[in-house]
């Protein structure tokens, strides 16, 4: 937590929404008595890479691309101030290509508030990742999703593994001469066919350059099956199960409620409000920004609405249905 400003009103708020999600779980409640205490923001939705199963990579979106204004940024972030404690530069595409993204972090983290990015490591920079650290930036995850180039590129298409690992150890060492901890450098595998038996080896690789951690994370797959070429042999890397009728299914019991519905929210590079990460598409859009406050979208009749149908059948909504979240608390 260090770095995060606990006013009073931050720490008020947290503990409001707290309450009012343990409410809502027992049917008491509909709706969050706070505000977002945990958002994302997406700085672009433009990417050098062409993973499959993703819609940044695969520049299939049926919504409008392009960078976050700093201005629009700079309007927001003190409307968020009293209320945020956790912004994450993320959403769709490579945050980096954003030509002021260590400027949008420097004025989040003046407001007292943790940040973090996730990046596929392609434009660290010596000069970005002195301005990374300029900027106090809490967490840097770089997904590292193979340890040769050839399994690699299977899943980051165009991807230059070398140039991913190289920016690691310099980040490490550069933290290192400049004598901070900051950002936690987070090493994250996204467990496919291809790499998971490449799995050990990035794991012993980042402990010997000296990330901090390693986070192995399961792939979300659009169409299951046992000859899909990323679904995993070993079961404990998959997202999916078969049933007894030889379906297959996410293993997330997918009950109705969601903390993160309650405790956080997403805003798309021109300011659209959606409701989770899942919506890749931004297809449930709960306001603008451009037209109405934060505080005022969360209280929408949309967002009730949303809110309500989750507690009522959260398996039915389109973007909840291959969710691998939403049920721990957020801390």
């Amino acid at each position: 937590m260090s770095g995060l400003i606990l006013w009073p009103n931050r720490l008020w708020n947290f503990m409001l929404i707290l309450l009012s999600y343990f409410l809502s779980k027992k049917g008491w409640i509909k709706h969050p008595w706070g505000l977002p205490v945990a958002m994302s923001v997406e700085p672009t939705t433009a990417c050098n890479l062409g993973c499959p199963e993703c819609p940044s990579g695969l520049k299939s979106f049926h919504r409008p691309t392009g960078n976050m204004k700093v201005a629009d940024f700079e309007k927001w972030m003190p409307q968020w101030k009293n209320h945020l404690m956790y912004l994450n530069f993320y959403f769709q595409g490579e945050p980096f290509i954003h030509p002021h993204l260590t400027q949008m972090m420097a004025i989040a983290r003046k407001q007292g508030v943790l940040c973090s990015v996730s990046t596929n490591g392609h434009f660290l920079s010596n000069e970005v990742i002195d301005q990374v650290i300029d900027a106090r930036l809490n967490k840097m995850i770089i997904s590292l999703d193979g340890f040769t180039q050839g399994v690699y590129e299977q899943y980051r298409v165009h991807g230059e593994l070398e140039k991913v690992k190289d920016a690691v150890v310099r980040l490490v060492n550069r933290k290192k001469e400049r004598g901070v901890k900051y950002p936690e450098v987070v090493i994250q595998t996204l467990a496919v066919q291809p790499n998971e038996e490449e799995i050990p080896l990035i794991k012993a690789w980042a402990k010997e350059v000296g990330a901090d951690r390693v986070v192995v994370k399961t792939a979300q797959l659009y169409a299951p099956s046992d000859s899909h070429p990323l679904m995993p042999k070993n079961e404990s890397y998959r997202r999916y199960f078969k049933d007894e009728l030889g379906n297959w299914r996410i293993k997330n019991p997918l009950d109705n409620h969601c903390w993160r519905m309650w405790s956080g929210c997403v805003v798309t590079w021109n300011g659209d409000v959606v409701p989770c990460c899942f919506d890749k598409d931004a297809q449930h859009k709960m306001g603008n920004l451009s037209k109405a406050p934060l505080r005022e979208i969360w209280r929408m009749e949309a967002y009730k609405a949303f809110r309500s149908q989750l507690q009522k059948g959260r398996k039915e909504i389109d973007i909840c249905a291959n969710c691998s979240e939403g049920t721990k608390v957020w801390a």
